[in-house]
């Protein structure tokens, strides 16, 4: 385990990369050592920090959670992170590409918690019954890392590469839908780009959500009810440039956009 100044240098790395949008090299590099918990407690000190200045959890992610994302980004597990309030944009409002480094998207089958989640050994009967609404969703992705460079903890370390996340107006009861079952369509700029089945997702979204559940909860994270959970893409992550167009649409969820300027 690398020690608390360690840990802390590191940080302020990821967190000037975010700032000056300039990515850095990966953290692995100089630490190939670091663990996965290492990775989680750098990622921690960035969102303590956020929270002090005034942003509030909104939610927590998984990503890389099919075999396409793994394929993708060179890692054989899922990673995780936050989602906070300043990065949630409202459908419509136009997104800023020059803000980040290698602003990418991913299409993702969200959920809304009306409950807080069991810590610890989730089943996904418990998993679905904290539910309270299926929603249509894409995350915004980004890496502080140079050229996506990442190994697992390069990207847990740096808040699973999250940086922002929008959610569509439909909600749906899950007992309303199978969500092993939903065909996800991609388009970019009006052409089809990608499409994908929700049970690319660890076999089933709500596998996910226990998965995570029980991950975080050495670290005293817990999922409460109001959160936003985005389990993972069934679609590899697409690359965003200034003036792209993205919608997203759902079978029997509906539909959602996000686009850049």
């Amino acid at each position: 385990m690398l020690n608390e100044e360690t840990r802390a240098t590191l940080a302020q790395r990821l967190w000037d990369a975010e700032a000056d949008v300039a990515p850095i090299a990966p953290l692995t590099a100089d630490h190939p050592d670091m663990t996965p918990d290492d990775a989680f407690e750098i990622q921690l000190v960035n969102i303590r920090r956020k929270l002090g200045a005034g942003a509030v959890v909104t939610g927590h992610k998984v990503g890389l959670a099919s075999k396409a994302m793994q394929e993708m980004m060179g890692v054989d597990e899922p990673d995780y992170g936050h989602l906070l309030d300043t990065m949630e944009y409202p459908e419509g409002a136009p997104v800023e590409a020059a803000r980040f480094c290698f602003p990418r998207v991913e299409v993702e089958v969200g959920f809304i918690l009306g409950s807080d989640i069991p810590p610890e050994g989730c089943s996904q009967e418990e998993a679905a019954a904290a539910i309270e609404w299926v929603v249509p969703s894409i995350e915004l992705i980004d890496s502080r890392i140079r050229d996506w460079k990442i190994t697992l903890p390069d990207t847990i370390a740096d808040n699973a590469s999250s940086c922002g996340y929008v959610v569509g107006a439909q909600r749906v009861r899950l007992a309303d839908i199978d969500v092993a079952a939903i065909d996800a369509t991609l388009y970019k700029n009006g052409e089809f780009l990608a499409s994908g089945r929700s049970d690319a997702v660890l076999g089933n979204p709500l596998n996910s959500v226990g998965w995570l559940a029980s991950t975080v909860a050495k670290f005293g994270v817990r999922l409460r009810r109001g959160d936003v959970i985005l389990p993972g893409t069934a679609i590899r992550a697409m690359d965003a440039a200034p003036g792209d167009s993205f919608r997203a649409e759902f079978a029997g969820l509906g539909d959602v956009t996000m686009e850049f300027n």
